[in-house]
């Protein structure tokens, strides 16, 4: 038996988010039915962190147990051939069995893009959000600023959150305008069920002048989901980057990076 972890790629407005239904219609099912295929047995796997359905992953890493001896290229080049063009493994390797995809993490890293003009996307539906109304960039980076830290973020979880904890370290919430873009860059040791869409509704309340930067902590203090904003649309969110130990000697010296392509802009 050997454990081998894959880094994935997937367009998440083709599925109904990342964990395994019983209609089969996620990322989940979707690699395990080519995993499958390819081991000639049935493979089940665990992922990093669950996506909503509508959010994408540019560097999700899942781990999986294997009887079959296959080349490490077999794992990306032939599952790939298996998989619809919507997902895509990037790489595979060998790990230790004490290898969790999950709980082997040390952070998680995640980007909204969103465009911010008066006419919603075309070309780009699906592949960020959109919010018509000008916004403030620098006061959103004000109340970004004081959400960093060791907090309860009950606040900005979803009723459907099966988290034992509320509790998460956020290590950085920045934000930055690209012209009509602007980018929301999030790291955690760990996100809530629609934690970051929470948290970019929040913003948005303060970017257009709905209220101060200083009324995120006082939402954050009531621990009371009613009084935070809305859930924003997962269309621009993207599962970018999850962080390991060096010594699991994954590709990239363990830490996993990838950001999503905006033509014309760089970044």
């Amino acid at each position: 038996m050997s454990r081998v972890a894959l880094c994935l790629e997937y367009d998440g407005s083709a599925f109904e988010g990342w964990q395994t239904q019983p209609h089969r219609r996620t990322v989940q099912d979707t690699l395990e039915g080519a995993l499958s295929r390819l081991a000639g047995h049935r493979v089940q796997t665990v992922s990093a962190g669950r996506t909503d359905s509508g959010v994408h992953g540019m560097a999700q890493i899942v781990h999986f147990d294997t009887e079959a001896r296959r080349p490490l290229t077999a794992w990306v080049r032939g599952v790939n051939s298996c998989l619809p063009k919507s997902v895509a493994v990037r790489w595979a390797v060998e790990v230790p069995a004490d290898f969790h995809a999950r709980f082997s993490a040390l952070t998680r890293s995640y980007r909204y893009v969103l465009l911010n003009q008066p006419t919603r996307p075309a070309i780009f539906s699906g592949r960020v959000g959109w919010f018509h109304v000008p916004l403030d960039v620098t006061k959103m980076g004000v109340a970004a600023a004081l959400l960093v830290g060791e907090q309860d973020f009950s606040a900005f979880r979803s009723a459907e959150c099966q988290a034992r904890s509320p509790v998460r370290t956020l290590r950085r919430a920045q934000i930055r305008r690209h012209g009509d873009y602007v980018v929301f860059d999030f790291q955690a040791n760990g996100f809530l069920h629609h934690m970051v869409r929470n948290l970019v509704g929040a913003l948005l309340f303060v970017g257009k002048g709905k209220t101060s930067p200083g009324w995120v902590t006082e939402v954050l203090a009531s621990r009371d989901r009613t009084r935070a904003a809305p859930t924003f649309q997962p269309d621009g969110l993207y599962l970018c980057g999850v962080d390991y130990a060096p010594h699991w000697l994954l590709p990239e010296g363990g830490r996993i990076i990838a950001l999503p392509p905006i033509p014309g802009i760089g970044f």
